[in-house]
């Protein structure tokens, strides 16, 4: 009897592990609109990556590790790394940081960023975008992208919410990196 009890008690171990684990991995999301067409479609559903964008406090990462250098007290560190341009984030508006968003990572914090009747201008380079079916003629900026936030469209320009109107997207509120899409099943793939 004893060795039936340590069993399940083993096994409720290691389930709870494993859902913790992927709990704090992943997360679904269900493409809301139409700002990201053609790439991603309204009522699309994806698998977002959380832990590749998960942040960590220098406090307790200076608590973990012994005689870590002091990284102050305001620069949160990336477990893996941060957006990367191009990548497709799914992220929590700014103005209502209940409602989730997915949009394409376009400048980096120090990136200046130009739209020039439609036209993304990076740093003086103007952007190839293969993705953008509906664009529009709008221009915007130049502008500086501020430490620690992104510069992000939708791919979809025509009707897109994004930063053109409410500005940058603070890294605490990118949740994660599209990863998979998983439904509607012709549409299952990779981003």
């Amino acid at each position: 009897m004893r060795e039936i009890i340590r069993e399940l008690v083993h096994t409720a171990l290691v389930s709870l592990a494993v859902f913790l684990s992927i709990h704090f991995s992943i997360e679904n999301f269900k493409v809301d609109g139409f700002s990201m067409t053609p790439t991603l479609v309204d009522g699309q559903h994806l698998i977002t990556n959380k832990l590749v964008f998960s942040r960590l406090s220098p406090d307790a990462l200076t608590g973990l590790i012994p005689f870590a250098p002091d990284l102050g007290d305001d620069n949160a560190l990336f477990a893996f790394h941060p957006p990367e341009r191009g990548d497709i984030i799914v992220m929590l508006h700014p103005q209502e940081p209940s409602r989730a968003l997915v949009k394409r990572v376009i400048g980096l914090p120090g990136d200046i960023i130009e739209i020039d009747t439609g036209r993304v201008i990076r740093n003086g380079e103007r952007l190839e975008e293969s993705y953008i079916v509906h664009s529009d003629a709008r221009s915007f900026g130049p502008i500086r992208v501020t430490e620690d936030s992104y510069y992000v469209l939708g791919d979809n320009r025509l009707v897109s919410s994004d930063s053109r109107q409410w500005g940058f997207v603070s890294d605490e509120y990118v949740i994660g990196r599209a990863w998979l899409s998983y439904w509607p099943s012709d549409r299952i793939e990779f981003q």
